[in-house]
C-alpha cells in the first residue's frame, strides 16, 4: 500500500524531472457554479499529462535499461519522454487502431513504437510478453501511483484548506496517489472521484465496494476509458476516496469548450470531466473552494472540430432546426427575414425535398444557426411558429 512516504520520496526524485504546474483560481468558472474554483492545470506538464509524473517515479526504480508499455496515448508519451531522459530505451505498443497522431507523438520522443493487434488487450498481452523488457504499468502500480501523487502534494502546498479535490478517473492511479496525500496532510479536503458514464468501472466498484469490470464504450474522454480499476489502486481509493461521480458525454464536450473560451486551454476529454462534474453539481459545490485536477491536453485535433461543434450545440449556442413548407418561391426569403429580425446568424442552409415523409409540393429547409444561447434560439423559433411554420429541432446538422 503507498503511503504519504513514498509520494514525499517521489516528490524528491522527480522534482528535477518535471514541472510543478500552476494551480489556477477561475473567476469564470467561479461565478458561473458558485463555489472558488481553482485549476490545477497538469494539462501543462511535460508531454502534456499528469502522466509523466509516475513514469519518471517508476523508471527511476528500474535497474533494466529496457522499458516496455502499452498505450494509445498519455502514457505511452510519459514513458517515453521518461525513458529517454534517463539514457533506457523504451517500447511502446499499440493496437493498429491507434491515431497516427498518437504513434508520432510517442516517436518523436524517442521510442520505438509497435503496433500489434486490432484491441488494447492485445497489446498489453504482446507488451508483457517482451523478454528482456521491465513492464510498466499505467496506473496498477505502486511506483507510478506514487508519482501521481505528487499532484497532490502540489495542491496540498498551495491550498491546505481546499473543502474538494475533484479527480479524472480511469484505473484509479491518480486518484489513488491524490487521496493518500490528502488524507494525511489534509484530512477534512474530500476526494471525489469523476468517470464517464461511458466508462464506469471505478464508479460502479467503489459503490458495489469491490472491483468490477465494465467494458467501455466510445467516448471523448478516452484517457479515462479503461475497462477495469486497478486492484492496487482500488485498494486506495476504497478506503481513501469520499465519492464518485458520473458525468455524460454532452457535459464534457461542453466542459472542452468553456476551457477553450474562458480559459485558453487547451484541455482533452479525460482532463475536463472534473468540471463537467462541478457544473452538473452546482448546488452540491456552492460556497466550497473546489480544486479541479486537469489531467490532460493532448486532445485529438481531428475531433477537435467536432467536440467544439458538439459543445455550441448543446449549449445552444448553435441551433440546428428544420423547418417544413410549401415549396414555392420566396419561402426560404420568408424565413430567412424571420431569422435575421432576431438577429441569428445562418451558417448553414439545406434543402430536403424527396425526404419518404413529404407530400410532392412540400420541402424541409435544415438551418444551423448560430446564437447567443438557448434563450434567443427560442425566441426565432417562437417567432417562427407565430408565422405559422412548422418545425423541429435537431441535435447535430
Amino acid at each position: 500500500m503507498v503511503q504519504i512516504e513514498d509520494i514525499r520520496r517521489a516528490a524528491d526524485r522527480i522534482g528535477a524531472f518535471v514541472h510543478k504546474t500552476p494551480l489556477i483560481r477561475s473567476d469564470s468558472f467561479s461565478r458561473l457554479t458558485g463555489a472558488e474554483v481553482y485549476l490545477k492545470a497538469e494539462n501543462l506538464q511535460k508531454t502534456g499529462s499528469f502522466k509523466v509524473r509516475g513514469a519518471f517515479n517508476k523508471i527511476m526504480e528500474v535497474r533494466n535499461d529496457r522499458v516496455v508499455a502499452a498505450s494509445m496515448g498519455n502514457h505511452a508519451q510519459g514513458v517515453a519522454f521518461a525513458a529517454g531522459r534517463l539514457g533506457k530505451s523504451a517500447k511502446i505498443v499499440m493496437p493498429v487502431t491507434a491515431p497516427i497522431v498518437k504513434q508520432e507523438a510517442t516517436e518523436g520522443y524517442g521510442a520505438e513504437v509497435v503496433l500489434f493487434g486490432e484491441s488494447f488487450a492485445e497489446a498489453l498481452e504482446y507488451a508483457r510478453s517482451q523478454k528482456g523488457y521491465e513492464f510498466i504499468h499505467a496506473f496498477d502500480d505502486e511506483g507510478i501511483i506514487a508519482g501521481q501523487g505528487t499532484v497532490g502534494m502540489e495542491i496540498a502546498a498551495d491550498m491546505a484548506d481546499a473543502d474538494c479535490v475533484l479527480v479524472p478517473v480511469g484505473g484509479g492511479g491518480l486518484i489513488a496517489g491524490v487521496a493518500v496525500v490528502m488524507k494525511a496532510l489534509s484530512p477534512k479536503t474530500r476526494v471525489i472521484g469523476v468517470q464517464a458514464a461511458a466508462a464506469p468501472s471505478a464508479f460502479v466498484s467503489f459503490n458495489e465496494r469491490k472491483i468490477s469490470g465494465r467494458a467501455p464504450l466510445p467516448t471523448i474522454a478516452d484517457g479515462i476509458a479503461v475497462g477495469q480499476v486497478g486492484e492496487k489502486s482500488f485498494g486506495i481509493i476504497a478506503g481513501n476516496v469520499d465519492d464518485m461521480v458520473l458525468v455524460e458525454e454532452d457535459a464534457v464536450a461542453m466542459s472542452i469548450l468553456y476551457f477553450l473560451e474562458r480559459k485558453k486551454l487547451v484541455v482533452e476529454g479525460a482532463g475536463a470531466v472534473p468540471l463537467a462534474a462541478l457544473f452538473g453539481n452546482r448546488e452540491r459545490f456552492s460556497g466550497k473552494k473546489v480544486v479541479l485536477v486537469i489531467s490532460g491536453g493532448n486532445i485529438d485535433f481531428t475531433l477537435i472540430d467536432r467536440i467544439i461543434h458538439k459543445g455550441l450545440v448543446t449549449s445552444g449556442r448553435i441551433g440546428v432546426f428544420e423547418v417544413t413548407v410549401d415549396d414555392v418561391p420566396g419561402r426560404l426569403h420568408t424565413l430567412s427575414g424571420i431569422i435575421a429580425g432576431r438577429r441569428g446568424n445562418i451558417l448553414n442552409v439545406v434543402h430536403e425535398r424527396l425526404a419518404h415523409d413529404l407530400p410532392v409540393v412540400k420541402t424541409k429547409v435544415i438551418f444551423t444557426v448560430e446564437t447567443r444561447g438557448k434563450g434567443h434560439l427560442d425566441e426565432i423559433l417562437a417567432d417562427l411558429a407565430a408565422q405559422g411554420f412548422e418545425f423541429k429541432k435537431r441535435n447535430g446538422a
